[in-house]
């Protein structure tokens, strides 16, 4: 008779007895102090092309991590395998590491007053049982649906669904030993159009902590199939300085360049465009960002940090001024502040809109570019210099006129922030950054 699957509370008892091992093992062994987390996922992947399963998986993994001080010495290891002998062996393995490496006098755990020792309950636990067969009818259908839009959808790119759930245990010697599951869901399908010698091609996603918060299959099919079709037929434009509207799914690459500007790491290696701009203006005055970890499902929410600092909310700008660094314990500890609860990165930011909705913005820009894709990787966080590959719309008198592609777009972050002039209502609520769409006054187009 097979044995019941173990509930996740069990899973979690049981993380949480390794990691309790683990760090016995430390300090047996000599350690001043040590930490270990390990994170858990099973779920399942379906890949779909013209209805066909083209990827199926069932996976299942996870690895225990640990870090051990012998003094200011720091050594980490890391294992998949949970039995006594193979902890013991992770830890001595990071004991003698620590032993080669040189002194750092910020190395440590975080405080233990920074710490979460009850964490809230963040509802983020939505596990669902979706068979191989319903996942596969579902992408079936979002493809299906991209088909029936218009003639010219000619070829499909494939369309996934994926269901997962997991759990997340940190420990450390303070005597901390907390953790919390989690899942998530996601659905999407690209597509490829073609009209005459141009061919294009284009997606649409969703992603939610419970399955019902899913887009329907054939909703998705149908907008990758629109935004697809809207592509074609797609022209350069001249070089010239216009307004740029970025739309919501790619304005949140944006305040991205914000975070790694302002995370304590950049600070203290003084690699920043924004160093020694604490407390002051950095963005134009209608700008307000706040992070709020503890939100109910947000997928990024989170009760505590990869160091297992307390997450908590912060006004990271207000009126365009910057409030806050975003740290760890070791770049806390390098800047002489406490840690923000930064390690391992942000957890939802809200950037605060307006009244406009995205027609009403194209109208406030009368005569620009409005970005919908963003290529490459030319930003320097150093300097601020922006320059990346672009396509989206040409606007004139707040209309759309063509598709454009094969452009460039370049300014400078520090400018660029300053030159937010609006904040739009359609906020895409599909990852850690919550923004509408953001119009900016003027940026350097090179295109024929």
């Amino acid at each position: 008779m097979s044995q019941p699957m173990p509930t996740i509370q069990q899973e979690i008892d049981e993380v949480k007895a390794a990691v309790s091992q683990v760090l016995a093992h430390a300090r047996q062994l000599g350690a001043s102090s040590a930490e270990a987390s390990m994170n858990r996922t099973r779920g399942l992947s379906v890949e779909t092309r013209h209805g066909e399963v083209e990827t199926l998986e069932f996976n299942q993994d996870g690895g225990l991590g640990i870090s051990v001080y012998v003094g200011q010495r720091k050594g980490s290891a890391s294992t998949a395998d949970l039995s006594p002998a193979a902890l013991k062996r992770t830890v001595e393995a990071a004991i003698d590491i620590a032993r080669y490496t040189s002194e750092d006098p910020c190395a440590g755990l975080a405080e233990a007053s920074w710490l979460e020792l009850s964490p809230p309950d963040l509802d983020l636990y939505h596990p669902a049982s979706v068979s191989t067969e319903q996942a596969t009818a579902w992408c079936a259908a979002a493809e299906e649906a991209a088909f029936a839009v218009d003639k010219r959808i000619t070829n499909s790119d494939g369309a996934s669904f994926s269901s997962h759930q997991g759990l997340k245990v940190y420990g450390n010697s303070h005597g901390q030993l907390v953790g919390y599951p989690s899942s998530r869901h996601s659905m999407s399908c690209s597509v490829i159009g073609e009209d005459g010698e141009d061919m294009q091609r284009d997606y649409s996603y969703t992603v939610g902590r419970r399955l019902e918060d899913l887009k329907d299959a054939a909703a998705i099919g149908r907008e990758a199939a629109d935004e697809t079709i809207q592509r074609l037929n797609s022209r350069t434009i001249p070089t010239q300085k216009v307004p740029v509207l970025f739309r919501a799914d790619v304005a949140s690459s944006l305040f991205g360049h914000l975070v790694s500007a302002i995370s304590g790491g950049s600070i203290y290696r003084k690699s920043s465009f924004l160093l020694d701009k604490l407390g002051q203006q950095v963005m134009a005055s209608r700008v307000n960002i706040s992070e709020r970890p503890h939100v109910l499902q947000g997928l990024a929410s989170s009760p505590f940090d990869g160091e297992g600092v307390k997450t908590s909310d912060r006004q990271i700008i207000t009126d365009g001024v910057l409030h806050s660094w975003l740290t760890s314990s070791y770049s806390a500890r390098k800047l002489g502040m406490a840690s923000t609860g930064h390690a391992g990165g942000i957890h939802n930011w809200y950037v605060q809109h307006g009244d406009a909705n995205l027609a009403q913005l194209l109208r406030d820009m009368g005569t620009g570019l409005l970005v919908t894709e963003l290529m490459g990787q030319g930003v320097n966080g150093v300097t601020g210099d922006y320059s990346r590959g672009a396509a989206g719309f040409w606007v004139e008198n707040g209309q759309i006129q063509f598709p454009v592609s094969e452009v460039t777009i370049a300014g400078n972050l520090a400018q660029m922030f300053m030159d937010i002039a609006a904040i739009g209502n359609d906020v895409d609520r599909r990852g850690g950054v919550l923004t509408g769409s953001v119009l900016l006054n003027q940026m350097q187009i090179a295109g024929h």
